[in-house]
């Protein structure tokens, strides 16, 4: 009985070794599924990981690393084909899988704006080609990077893209440049409804040609505003609003009295509610946040 007893405990524990010596072969296996939740751009794909067997995930679209998480959210910004890769990782053991996707360039012009309270993407409108130009190139070179809303009204707009605001102490913000301005491009039909965005510039007494700033611009936050209030601004400025305008100012607000005074070259079309967060922080006397609110990046979608 004491024999037979010793060879149970001896089996129990080969068969211990045995477990753990497969488990410690075993060979890593990457497994995912994925959803695009457009095939036009920005796409946002949100993967779900199968793999077995695995201590650590590395992703990477075309090559470059993105995530380590398991199940990362991945959001892209060019058209074509991409490669979206899983590695995985057990030891000194690795696997991986590789998916394409292929995405379709939006029929506009689009940027995606990250900043520290969260997403926008923008439209850049056609009919303003200067400023369109001017600022897909700026955020190309990284120029935005790093800057703040510098200025921020509430229940009026906030305001960016001035270079002296990247790590600055200084109150005295909203001056700076990149050392050009851009000929305005005022159009009729493009008025400061909530979210458009415009170009910032000096005023009349020392620029009256109306000339943007060649980096500086506004988001418009606003009010919703009466048609009373439109009619006296039609009779004063000369500006015909049609009925759907009015409808557009009542039901989304915006800022009138800034039309024909200031080019308006794009609107948010996604993460209008970004634009009210960075409204409602505290200010200076000065309008600018007490928090810094940064401008992440400004990314154009191609």
């Amino acid at each position: 009985m004491l024999l037979n007893k010793v060879q149970l405990i001896n089996r129990t524990t080969l068969g211990v070794v045995l477990i753990t010596l497969m488990s410690s072969c075993a060979k890593p296996l990457a497994k995912y599924a994925y959803q695009l939740d457009s095939e036009v751009l920005p796409s946002k794909i949100t993967t779900t990981n199968h793999s077995d067997e695995v201590d650590e995930y590395t992703w990477y679209v075309d090559g470059e690393k993105v995530s380590e998480e398991k199940d990362p959210e991945i959001i892209l910004y060019n058209s074509g084909r991409h490669d979206i890769t899983l590695e995985v990782k057990k030891g000194k053991k690795t696997n991986k899988i590789t998916e394409q996707v292929i995405l379709k360039a939006p029929d506009a012009c689009l940027v995606q704006m990250l900043t520290s309270k969260g997403d926008m993407t923008v439209q850049l409108f056609d009919e303003t080609p200067l400023h369109r130009d001017n600022f897909i190139k700026l955020a190309s070179s990284g120029f935005y990077d790093g800057l703040l809303y510098h200025r921020v009204i509430n229940g009026f707009m906030i305001q960016g893209g001035d270079p002296q605001s990247k790590d600055a102490k200084s109150q005295q913000l909203g001056s700076g440049g990149p050392g050009y301005k851009i000929d305005a491009e005022i159009r009729p039909n493009l008025h400061h409804f909530k979210g458009y965005l415009a170009a910032a510039r000096q005023g009349d007494n020392v620029n009256p040609e109306k000339k943007s700033s060649g980096s500086q611009f506004y988001i418009v936050q606003g009010k919703p505003v009466d048609e009373n209030t439109l009619n006296s601004l039609e009779a004063r400025s000369g500006i015909i609003y049609s009925d759907e305008d009015k409808q557009m100012y009542k039901e989304l607000g915006g800022t009138p009295f800034l039309d024909g005074q200031y080019t308006v070259f794009g609107k948010v079309i996604k993460g209008i509610d970004v634009v009210d967060e960075i409204a409602k922080v505290k200010t200076t006397p000065r309008d600018r946040p007490l928090e810094d609110v940064k401008i992440l990046k400004i990314i154009p979608i191609q």
